[in-house]
């Protein structure tokens, strides 16, 4: 794991193994708990988590490692997993019996916007962000 950090997002880098996903999950709860953001913080830990194991299953580019962003927003928070495959996610419907396909409609419930760009370099940015309820 690599990181980086300043007043902008906290930037990690994983390898691509199934073991990152809660190393990622533990940095990305600390950065919300610094950031007064614990109320977004199991559905914040559930999207990255789906984003973060579709880039491990689905985006596989030997030599290459995920990187993770963390960024506060005005009452919220933003989640970027990059990754060096061109393949891009797509939703598509679990049959009752399926034993995947349940991820991206997950991320879709819980946060306020999520999608796909491009990134410098190669690769795709899938990104998510939630915000705290109005009453908090």
């Amino acid at each position: 794991m690599t990181q980086s950090c300043s007043n902008g997002p906290v930037v990690y880098r994983w390898p691509q193994s199934p073991r990152s996903v809660g190393l990622a999950r533990a940095e990305l709860r600390k950065a919300l708990d610094g950031w007064g953001l614990a109320p977004v913080e199991a559905s914040a830990l559930i999207v990255l988590s789906e984003l973060f194991t579709n880039a491990v299953r689905h985006a596989k580019v030997p030599g290459r490692e995920i990187e993770t962003r963390y960024a506060p927003l005005w009452r919220g928070v933003r989640i970027e997993v990059h990754d060096a495959s061109h393949l891009l996610p797509r939703v598509v419907p679990a049959g009752l019996d399926s034993t995947g396909g349940r991820g991206l409609p997950l991320v879709e419930e819980l946060s306020d916007a999520w999608g796909v760009t491009p990134r410098h370099g190669p690769g795709k940015v899938v990104w998510a962000e939630l915000t705290l309820p109005r009453s908090t």
